[in-house]
């Protein structure tokens, strides 16, 4: 085949594979296409950087007899495309020992490589040298400003930039939210968009999504996650990187309905998910125990070949695990080529969940054997596995060897987990001396996993002190408050119970409501405790009524310590009746099958009222009930709890 010139752009212009390539310059060369034809060869090194053959890009440069300021904008690029950035700035310095002067094309490429490299000073001679010869006012001059000055944090240098340009496009605001974003100032960021779309007539694309990305693990106010959704439902919903964006936006502020909700609807769109899609939305389904979900998800990465891939691999873990599905979990760990700490921390804290502590110290001994060294976050779960089975000496034994043996210093959070296990084992005493010997101030957590421990096993008088303690650094956490209210309604002293609700309502302290989640045909449902907004509402309170009298005649009393008001044990026993759990229970039970497992996510510790009627449900309706709550996870089974009622 006779190559023509136009033949050659056009192919070379397609980017071919590197085989296709190779074919084409050795055709080229026999034809002697390349010696006649200077913007041929041209071609061929973007072809070469293209395919990330650099060298062959470097010997095409250096064959040319005559070098001019388009050769070595090419060269520049390509180095700065494959990330060689001092071979691409090094060769800007040859532009002036060989005379050439550098153009609006040549200083945009400098200015990544700048970034790149982070040679600030070359960046700031570059700048002065643009204003010398008037290119500052170049589009893509500005635009490559505003990036290098954000990724060395000299925000008001980017800005003033972005400020004198005579003239921006949707890269320039872009460059400027990019800026911003990567520095933590999401709120600035935001900003920038509500600008972009009120005052020009340039509108936010994938690119202004992708600049936010930095800063979406922020926690963000209400308004500007609004803000973000509108963007993002009027303006960019065509991209995958905009959905990606806005999926890590709903799991990394605690929406995971929404982020569920927004990836349901990727396919209405035409959007496959990728690797990224896949990692971000399965954390969701795990904090809403959306198991069926999470099962499709799992299909979609099988089909779609994205394994291995560790990220998603420890993401599926985490996912089964959260939903209780522990045989699930290990299938996914056992199936693993390879496994790192996260992997390993992951099934660890599987175990420790579900109340199987044992089998979790198994899992942390087998991690060490194989290899890998344990980091300071893989002691937190097994240390918490010990606390939630009551294994003592294994767990002061773990903590022993984390110190001595790995060197690693107690955090706050070992220390709570800590706390939490001498307490729950009755040894008060010994778990607050062991706060008062510690070398760090002791925050929340820890005088809250005391007070929890206070309030199992009735102890006054510590729980005092813990709530004392809890008031002056932690005011506006109404659990704490509750914690001491249930103390005190357990001793019948209802007079301090109104004491601390009085308290509560002067300091503006609310408690949180109770949430719980089911997950039906993949779709959550969501109940408050006396919730009637449900369609099914009627139906649900009929049959409730229906189980607990069921419950009653096999010797069901309802467990009023658990209510926080100094009432009738009658109205408190109505009160407790309607709480979230039971509601999102019995929904389950009218619209599933009989022996469906029941599985519930609620926000907050299961009330021991609903861990009793939980325990009498499973054995009326002979179905197993998976309840996960802030602690750990509650399997029902015929009358009787995993927790060992020891939770």
């Amino acid at each position: 085949m006779f190559l023509t010139e136009d033949l050659c752009v056009k192919i070379l212009d397609k980017c071919p594979d590197i085989q296709q390539l190779k074919k084409i310059h050795c055709r080229l060369i026999t034809a002697g296409n390349l010696a006649s034809a200077s913007h041929i060869a041209l071609k061929l090194m973007k072809a070469y950087s293209e395919c990330r053959q650099i060298t062959v890009t470097r010997q095409l440069f250096d064959e040319f007899p005559q070098k001019d300021v388009v050769l070595l904008n090419v060269m520049i690029r390509s180095y700065v495309n494959n990330k060689q950035y001092e071979r691409a700035l090094h060769m800007y310095r040859s532009m002036f020992k060989l005379n050439i002067t550098p153009d609006h094309f040549t200083v945009p490429q400098i200015l990544k490589a700048c970034s790149g490299s982070e040679n600030l000073w070359v960046g700031l001679q570059t700048h002065v040298a643009v204003v010398k010869k008037g290119l500052h006012s170049n589009l893509y001059v500005g635009n490559g400003l505003i990036t290098m000055y954000g990724k060395y944090d000299r925000l008001l240098d980017g800005r003033k930039v972005f400020d004198e340009m005579p003239s921006r496009d949707v890269v320039s605001w872009n460059s400027l939210v990019a800026a911003y974003a990567q520095n933590g100032l999401f709120d600035d960021a935001i900003e920038v968009c509500r600008t972009m779309i009120e005052s020009c007539s340039v509108k936010p694309n994938a690119g202004t999504m992708a600049s936010l990305s930095p800063a979406v693990t922020c926690a963000t106010s209400s308004s500007n996650v609004m803000f973000m959704m509108e963007m993002f439902v009027n303006y960019v919903r065509d991209s995958l990187v905009s959905w990606n964006v806005m999926l890590a936006v709903y799991v990394n502020n605690s929406m995971p309905a929404d982020a569920v909700n927004l990836y349901l609807q990727m396919e209405s769109y035409g959007i496959d998910p990728d690797a990224i899609t896949v990692a971000s939305v399965l954390p969701a389904c795990g904090d809403l125990s959306a198991l069926s979900l999470g099962r499709k998800i799992h299909e979609y990465v099988k089909r779609k070949r994205l394994f291995p891939n560790l990220t998603l691999e420890n993401a599926l873990i985490d996912m089964y695990a959260k939903c209780g599905s522990l045989n699930d979990a290990r299938k996914v760990f056992d199936e693993m080529q390879t496994r790192d700490v996260v992997s390993w921390t992951s099934m660890v804290s599987a175990y420790g969940m579900t109340g199987d502590g044992q089998t979790a110290v198994t899992v942390f001994s087998d991690m060490q054997h194989s290899g890998l060294t344990p980091d300071s976050i893989s002691f937190v779960p097994v240390l918490s596995a010990c606390s939630h089975a009551g294994l003592l000496d294994q767990g002061k034994q773990l903590f022993k060897l984390m110190t001595d043996e790995y060197n690693i210093v107690p955090r706050l959070e070992h220390l709570a987990c800590m706390v939490d296990l001498l307490g729950r084992s009755g040894r008060i005493n010994e778990a607050y001396e062991f706060i008062k010997n510690m070398k760090v101030k002791p925050n929340d957590r820890i005088w809250g996993a005391l007070l929890s421990a206070c309030k199992v096993h009735a102890n006054m008088d510590i729980g005092l002190v813990a709530a004392d303690q809890l008031f002056q650094s932690a005011p506006e956490q109404a659990g704490y408050y509750v914690l001491l209210s249930n103390i005190y309604a357990k001793a019948g002293r209802w007079k301090d119970v109104t004491s601390i609700r009085s308290i509560m309502k002067v300091k503006g302290v609310k408690k949180e409501p109770g949430v719980s989640n089911v997950e039906l045909n993949n779709q959550v449902h969501s109940f408050l405790a006396g919730d009637q907004s449900h369609p099914q509402s009627k139906q649900i309170y009929e049959e409730l009524n229906i189980i607990v009298g069921k419950m009653r005649e096999l010797g069901y009393v309802p467990e009023t310590d658990s209510a926080l008001h100094d009432i009738e044990d009658e109205d408190k026993g109505n009160h407790l009746a309607v709480h979230s759990e039971k509601l999102a229970i019995v929904f389950v039970i009218i619209n599933t099958e009989p022996f469906t497992p029941i599985r519930v996510t609620k926000n907050l510790r299961v009330c021991e009222d609903c861990h009793i009627a939980a325990k009498l449900i499973s054995k009326i309706v002979e179905r197993d009930i998976i309840l996960r709550d802030t602690n750990r996870f509650h399997h029902f089974k015929n009358g009787f709890c995993s927790c060992g009622d020891y939770w």
